[in-house]
């Protein structure tokens, strides 16, 4: 066996061998190399497993659950099954560059040298590159400042378009007990990161930290079925309800009028605008961009928004074709 490595890289896929085969070779590419890849796959899939061995690297390790679970059932079983001191996430359709986690492991080391509140227990964030079929943009655009409620950074928008704060599963990295300690809501198909993010912070001991410059490649490929392109907005306003705890009152109706709106604007219904307003208005407290925010979601295209978005925020690398990691050329969050 090889000896114990620092970090477990915990990669959740399921019928997506070309996918996840690319992402596990940007975490073996990482320029730290203590470290395995634990691959938990959400259920029987023999393409994948082969697709993996046919890899030969002895990092990696294959998990096969009996049957599907869901990718947060996926990462809790990663967790629970990691050697490493820390886990860091990695979903099948994303890529990290190489320095990922030297920068993150370097940014905790002195998280806990500087002995700050919280310290003890850090989480280690970072901006990413989004890519989408017509463009790139860095995400988030700011970073939390000093005393700003952490609900309030990953959901009240300073503009119209998403990103302002956020936080995305693949670019944490956090010690594997508390991932062990605050597992991931199994059944909750969207803010899987959000809810753990949100909960997690609640102990004492545990502060989020932020890596400033971006070290994952989001691809945000449209045409390709995603998690994120669901619209439960019933299942996710039911969830918000129950979380109530966890956001501010300006938080509340900021995620109400964004995130959830987004989801319920599908069904272009009037008598759904009234209620997720409602729901916005009685439990939390808008500000004007939420408003704002609101009224364009609900006016306009998610393909119009989306193109409207990358028109305003985006940049290409001067490379175009190919990513920042190495590999070849959605909806509101």
């Amino acid at each position: 066996m090889l000896a114990e490595p620092d970090v477990s890289v915990v990669v959740p896929t399921r019928f997506r061998p070309d996918l996840v085969t690319r992402a596990v070779r940007s975490a073996l590419a990482q320029t730290h190399p203590s470290l395995e890849v634990v691959v938990v796959v959400d259920g029987p899939d023999d393409a994948t497993v082969e697709a993996l061995a046919a890899l030969g690297d002895e990092r990696v390790r294959v998990e096969v659950l009996p049957e599907r679970g869901g990718a947060p059932n996926a990462r809790n079983v990663g967790a629970q099954r990691a050697r490493g001191k820390w886990t860091a996430y990695l979903d099948d359709d994303d890529e990290w560059l190489p320095q990922k986690l030297a920068v993150q492991l370097r940014l905790a080391e002195q998280a806990r040298a500087a002995g700050a509140a919280g310290a003890a227990t850090p989480i280690i964030a970072s901006r990413l590159i989004n890519r989408t079929p017509r463009a790139d943009s860095i995400m988030p655009r700011r970073l939390p400042t000093p005393g700003e409620p952490l609900s309030e950074y990953l959901t009240v928008r300073r503009g119209l378009f998403y990103g302002d704060g956020f936080i995305q599963t693949s670019t944490i990295l956090a010690p594997t007990e508390l991932f062990r300690r605050v597992p991931f809501t199994v059944g909750l198909r969207r803010q899987q990161e959000l809810d753990w993010t949100l909960r997690a912070t609640r102990h004492d001991d545990v502060e989020l930290i932020f890596a400033p410059e971006p070290l994952v490649l989001w691809h945000q490929d449209e045409d390709r079925e995603r998690i994120s392109l669901e619209m439960p907005w019933r299942e996710q306003l039911e969830w918000l309800r129950a979380s109530r705890p966890l956001f501010t009152p300006r938080a509340y109706a900021a995620f109400a009028m964004s995130v959830l709106a987004s989801m319920a604007a599908t069904t272009r219904s009037l008598a759904v605008f009234r209620e997720v307003l409602a729901e916005a208005r009685s439990n939390g407290r808008p500000g004007a961009v939420d408003y704002l925010t609101y009224l364009q979601i609900w006016a306009l295209p998610p393909g119009l928004r989306g193109k409207l978005r990358d028109a305003v925020l985006s940049r290409r690398p001067a490379s175009g074709g190919r990513g920042a990691a190495g590999g070849t050329t959605p909806g509101e969050r």
